[in-house]
């Protein structure tokens, strides 16, 4: 059995995995932490403990916006977008993250650790 992807390298790659998630349009929790599950092939499974402060920095810090829904069964629900400064943020995101990943596979020389 395959252990889970350490808390910390989860924690890391928070933020570009939702403003990624985000550029296919609106979203809502349950929605990204499904999508989380299918992109990562069952890998990785947030929890809401962890995916809604992470929404809510994101939101603080202006690279998402939330607005309330009411949905038909009478519940609100909280859909987010992504923002101009979010786009801009998940380009530098993108950027820094190819540089560790390719120096990474770089250090491994193609072996299989």
């Amino acid at each position: 059995m395959k252990k889970p992807v350490s808390k910390e390298l989860v924690a890391a790659s928070s933020r570009p995995m939702v403003l990624s998630i985000l550029t296919g349009g609106e979203s809502y929790g349950y929605q990204i932490l499904k999508q989380v599950k299918l992109l990562s092939g069952g890998k990785l499974e947030w929890s809401d403990g962890m995916l809604y402060p992470v929404l809510h920095r994101l939101e603080r810090d202006g690279l998402i916006a939330g607005r309330w829904v009411l949905t038909d069964e009478g519940r609100r629900r909280k859909y987010y977008r992504l923002t101009g400064r979010g786009k801009r943020q998940l380009a530098t995101d993108r950027e820094n993250w190819r540089t560790v990943h390719g120096a990474l596979e770089l250090s491994w020389g193609g072996r299989n650790v």
